[in-house]
């Protein structure tokens, strides 16, 4: 089993950034592919980031892109999430995610491994 704990959340004021941290541990495979998705209440989960094993293969949302980056550090088995330019449409629970496998995709389906999420809550 792979447990994924997520940090970093807060509030910010619009136009301001914070950095989400996700962390994996147990049975971890550190060629997973992982994401940040979000998910505000009533709604479904949204995908904002994902990347693969290697470095460089990241993807987006189309309404994050330019504004986050995602990147890993295999080492450490973390994940991040730096968020630029926040909006208050941002406002959500933000969750980490990871496959089995080695690709990732923008479905919720693809992800096998959850964090508990942390709340960003941008202000107007």
């Amino acid at each position: 089993q792979v447990q994924l704990v997520e940090s970093g959340g807060g509030l910010v004021q619009a136009g301001g950034s914070l950095t989400l941290s996700c962390t994996a541990s147990g049975r971890t495979n550190s060629c997973s592919a992982m994401a940040w998705l979000r998910q505000t209440p009533g709604t479904e989960r949204e995908f904002v980031a994902g990347i693969n094993c290697r470095p460089g293969s990241t993807y987006y949302g189309d309404s994050m892109r330019g504004r986050f980056t995602i990147s890993r550090d295999n080492a450490k088995n973390t994940v991040y999430l730096q968020m630029n330019s926040l909006k208050p449409e941002d406002t959500a629970v933000y969750y980490c995610s990871a496959t089995q496998g080695t690709y990732g995709s923008s479905s919720p389906a693809t992800y096998n491994y959850w964090g508990q999420g942390t709340q960003v809550t941008v202000s107007s």
